[in-house]
């Protein structure tokens, strides 16, 4: 394994890293902050645990923006 071997790696393992904080991230974002009104926190929970970071990102520039604008937290 040469050196871009060993860079390719990192970057890989950090990008896999930062994907899987920003899915932690937005699964406790929307379960503690996501109001109780009719399923769509139950939707979007699972629609993060289910679709990984492509739900995380899609949460986080999507609903998140319109969840603070609307009930501001």
């Amino acid at each position: 394994m040469g050196v871009l071997g060993l860079l390719s790696f990192l970057i890989f393992f950090l990008f896999g890293i930062g994907g899987t904080v920003l899915w932690v991230w937005m699964l406790i974002d929307c379960a503690t902050k996501e109001p109780s009104e009719g399923n769509d926190k139950i939707i979007w929970m699972l629609v993060i645990l289910l679709t990984h970071v492509i739900g995380a990102l899609i949460y986080f520039l999507v609903r998140r923006p319109q969840r603070i604008q609307r009930y501001g937290a």
